[in-house]
């Protein structure tokens, strides 16, 4: 939903939205940098929104004592507005500990910590959060903590719309469809989102799974032998599975027809629908069975048969979606059409050659056959993942098995690989020319609806380009992202609620906005600035690195998507397991 207006609560919405107004920056606004801290090996890098300063030193909070110091270097023009930036690189300073940042003329930072695995309790609550999403569920205190609370949403009676009848499922057909994930600040669950989510995590689980063999959520799950990662990701899983008619094809998604008030999952109760079947969502499912089916053939014993059932549902999918190559999920159409309108998000898509990509993909890698591999003679354009465009999750998994891909087909894995270095290599060029020293931001193009996202995803392409080349550079290109995620950007916001000191706290979802807690629940990502404003809530700036509010009227800088919060759980694990390897 994160990428599509919010029509039928928009008036409300605005309603309850504050005005903001330029203040005047304190010390630690200033000083921009990640805020929970940095490996002791790591680079160490902070950007100062100010000129003419030139000393700064590494102190104890509250201390005098000068511990480290250094000479800011000199100050570069944003591309974006009048602001000068100064950087303060304390990268060789290595004793562990906690300090602050103080700079002559300006002031103190944010405490932050050097150690290892400074982002380990990150990580987990990025991962927790997908807890915090379930729908079907009772959130209880032992997990939840304050934010516990009563089931919501159990769809085990879903209305089949007009747009999505088959034979045997006619109009107001009920099935059952439960468990899943909420989507983002909304209560619906969508397939084409689900796609990329999972193919997301799955990949980081596939390429770390020594790190996430321990790494305990606190779910309730946690007691048995399959990772918590791969716990929670069947939750959803099992929900998507529910999805595929009998003839192979894949509801879009299932839904209210309009999105609900901000109140809790348990007040929610309006009629619930699977709609129209479509390529894009039948694919995406077909490569997120595939994926998952290799992945759980080490559970068998745990979770009997659910591997085969999973590429069975990837190949009924995949023999769908090639009889049907071109049917798109068109909702204004539908809704000229069919009875009752669907006002939530759409996830339309017309260009289905990176899906195709994808699925053939992972049922290659999975089957071994080799006329999947046949298929993959057309090479999609590689571009940082969206949910419209998952071409290079086929990309990133041909590289992960290159090892037990046929030679016959290395050429495919050389051509993932070569062009994978060759985007995060300019990448790194634009890095370079930025006055935050970060590769986020290089392009006014970053800055999109969910562009915290783009950051992330960015980060994984590095990281893979790190595996493919072992150059540190891009691992630590990878790492001035998720400097950037924790506050070493043009708003001083850490992007992740309860992770840093100047944090999201009044992010766009319902189960935050509605549980009277002050506080967001925990590791989701926000969705950052967006210069399109389309919500019309009232920003303090309109120029693209600073175009955010933290106000719940704004969904279109300030919702969470699980989609957003995938790359975040790739990037910052994948960050903490190679630190550890580094050791």
């Amino acid at each position: 939903m994160a990428k599509f207006l919010y029509m039928a609560l928009l008036v409300v919405i605005l309603q309850g939205c504050k005005s903001t107004e330029r203040v005047e920056e304190s010390s630690v606004d200033k000083i921009r940098l990640n805020q929970l801290g940095f490996y002791p090996s790591a680079p160490k890098i902070a950007a100062i929104t100010s000129s003419g300063e030139n000393d700064f030193y590494i102190i104890s909070p509250g201390g005098k004592e000068k511990i480290f110091a250094g000479k800011l270097n000199k100050a570069n023009h944003s591309a974006y507005s009048s602001k000068e930036i100064q950087i303060a690189d304390f990268s060789s300073f290595d004793k562990p500990g906690k300090y602050v940042l103080f700079v002559e003329g300006i002031g103190e930072s944010y405490p932050f910590e050097i150690k290892d695995s400074i982002h380990d309790a990150l990580a987990k609550a990025a991962i927790k959060s997908y807890y915090f999403q379930r729908a079907g569920m009772e959130l209880t205190e032992p997990f939840a903590g304050k934010w516990h609370r009563p089931a919501g949403h159990p769809d085990t009676s879903v209305l089949i719309h007009a747009s999505a009848i088959s034979e045997g499922r006619p109009v107001d057909f009920k099935i059952a469809s439960s468990k899943g994930w909420y989507d983002a600040g909304d209560y619906n669950k969508y397939i084409v989102n689900s796609g990329i989510t999972m193919g997301t995590l799955l990949s980081a689980f596939e390429e770390y799974y020594t790190y996430f063999l321990n790494l305990k959520l606190d779910i309730p799950e946690s007691e048995n032998v399959i990772p918590d990662l791969l716990d929670e990701a069947l939750w959803n899983l099992r929900w998507m599975l529910t999805m595929q008619d009998k003839d192979g094809g894949v509801y879009h998604k299932l839904t209210n027809a309009n999105f609900d008030e901000m109140v809790m999952p348990d007040k929610a109760g309006a009629a619930r629908y699977v709609v129209k079947k479509g390529t894009a969502a039948t694919l995406d499912f077909a490569a997120v069975m595939a994926q998952a089916a290799r992945i759980l053939k080490r559970y068998e014993k745990e979770l009997p048969g659910l591997s085969d059932s999973c590429l069975s549902a990837s190949k009924k999918a995949w023999a769908w979606a090639n009889q049907n190559p071109k049917m798109t999920y068109d909702q204004d159409q539908i809704n000229k059409q069919f009875d009752p309108d669907i006002v939530t998000g759409a996830y339309g898509d017309t260009d289905f050659t990176d899906e195709f990509f994808w699925a053939a993909a992972e049922l290659a890698i999975t089957t071994k056959e080799d006329h999947y591999f046949k298929l993959l003679n057309n090479y999609p354009d590689e571009h940082i993942p969206s949910w419209n465009d998952v071409s290079m999750l086929g990309y990133y998994s041909l590289l992960r098995h290159e090892e037990s891909i046929a030679i016959e087909f290395h050429p495919l894995t050389t051509f993932a690989k070569n062009h994978l270095v060759l985007l995060a290599d300019n990448m790194i060029e634009r890095k370079n020319q930025q006055p935050y020293q970060n590769v986020m931001g290089a392009s006014e193009s970053d800055f999109i609806w969910g562009s915290s996202s783009v950051a992330a995803n960015q980060g994984i392409v590095l990281l893979n380009a790190y595996r493919a080349s072992h150059n540190r550079k891009y691992l630590n290109a990878a790492l001035s992202n998720l400097d950037y995620l924790l506050g070493r950007n043009a708003t001083g916001y850490s992007f992740v609620t309860g992770y840093g000191h100047k944090t999201p706290m009044h992010i766009h979802h319902r189960p935050s906005e509605a549980d009277g807690i002050a506080e967001p629940i925990p590791g989701l990502l926000s969705g950052g600035p967006n210069p399109g404003m389309q919500d019309k809530c009232s920003y303090s700036s309109s120029v693209p690195d600073e175009a955010y509010v933290d106000d719940v009227c704004s969904y279109a800088s300030n919702e969470v998507a699980i989609n957003w919060n995938a790359p975040l759980v790739y990037l910052v694990c994948a960050i903490e397991a190679e630190q550890a390897n580094l050791k």
